[in-house]
C-alpha cells in the first residue's frame, strides 16, 4: 500500500490555478484513496488497455455499422477489468459534471484544434504528412449515425486508453517517493508518447506525426483531466474535437449530398 502519510504532502503540492482548480479535488488512487492498485494490477490494466486496442485494430469490419462492436470492446476491455479491481470505486475517474465543465471541454477542443493545426501546419511542410482516412467511404444515414456513434464510443475508449495508464505511472512514480508534481509531469508525458505510439498505423507509420501532432493533442487532452479529475471533459473536449474535424471532412467530401 502506498504510505498514508505522505499522502496529505502531495496533495498541498499541486501545480498553480491555471492547471488545476483549487476544488480540493486530487487523482484517485495513486495515494491509496478511495484504495490502492498494487503494481501488477495497474499493470494488468494497462495490458487491457493494450488488448482493447488490438481488438479495435484487428477485428475485420466491412463498415461503421459493423465496427460498433470493435470500437464497443475497445472501451469496454479496459474499463471491466479496471472495474474488477477497483469495484463500487471506479466511478472515482469521473467528478459531478457542471455547466463549468462543459465550457472547460469547449474550451480545450478549442484550444487542442488551434495547437495541433498549428503543429500540422509545421510537420507537413517540413517532414510531411499522411492524412486519416477515418471519413473514407461513408455514404448514407445509417453510415452516418454509425460513424458518429460509433467515434463517441472510441473517443471515450482513447480516454480511457490514455488516463488508466496515467492514473498508473501516477502511482508507480508516487510508490518511488517522486514528488506529486513531479509524477503528474512524468505521467503527462509517457502518455502522451503511449497515445502517439497507437496512432503510428493511422498515419502510415510516421513517426513525427504520430508523437509530435498526436502527442501534442494528448498533452492537451490530458490536461483538462488534470485540471478537472474527470475524465467527462478530457473525453467531450476530445469528441468535440475530432467530430468539428469529422465533420468538415464529410461535408466537404459530399458525404452527405
Amino acid at each position: 500500500m502506498v504510505g498514508t502519510t505522505a499522502g496529505p504532502e502531495r496533495v498541498q503540492a499541486r501545480y498553480g490555478r491555471a492547471i488545476e482548480r483549487r476544488d480540493g479535488r486530487d487523482f484517485p488512487y495513486y495515494d491509496g484513496d478511495p484504495l490502492p492498485l498494487s503494481i501488477l494490477q495497474w499493470v494488468a490494466v494497462i495490458a487491457a488497455c493494450a488488448v482493447g486496442f488490438l481488438v479495435l485494430s484487428f477485428t475485420p469490419a466491412a463498415d461503421n455499422v459493423q465496427s460498433l462492436v470493435p470500437r464497443f470492446l475497445f472501451a469496454a476491455i479496459p474499463l471491466a477489468v479496471f472495474i474488477a479491481f477497483t469495484r463500487r470505486h471506479w466511478s472515482r475517474i469521473f467528478q459531478r459534471t457542471t455547466a463549468r465543465d462543459v465550457l472547460t471541454m469547449v474550451g480545450f477542443a478549442v484550444a487542442n484544434l488551434i495547437v495541433t493545426f498549428a503543429v500540422g501546419i509545421v510537420v507537413k511542410y517540413v517532414f510531411g504528412a499522411n492524412s486519416n482516412g477515418a471519413t473514407d467511404g461513408i455514404h448514407g444515414a445509417a453510415e452516418v449515425t454509425a460513424f458518429y456513434v460509433g467515434t463517441a464510443i472510441q473517443l471515450f475508449g482513447e480516454e480511457l486508453f490514455s488516463i488508466l495508464p496515467f492514473l498508473a505511472v501516477l502511482s508507480f512514480c508516487a510508490r518511488g517517493g517522486m514528488s506529486r508534481k513531479g509524477a503528474i509531469l512524468v505521467a503527462w508525458l509517457v502518455t502522451a508518447v503511449w497515445f502517439g505510439a497507437a496512432h503510428l498505423p493511422t498515419y502510415g507509420w510516421n513517426p513525427v506525426q504520430a508523437f509530435l501532432v498526436i502527442g501534442v493533442a494528448r498533452l492537451v487532452l490530458t490536461l483538462a483531466y488534470i485540471r478537472t479529475k474527470n475524465i467527462a471533459v478530457s473525453t467531450g473536449a476530445h469528441i468535440i474535437n475530432d467530430w468539428v474535424l469529422f465533420t468538415f471532412a464529410i461535408v466537404t467530401a459530399g458525404a452527405l449530398l
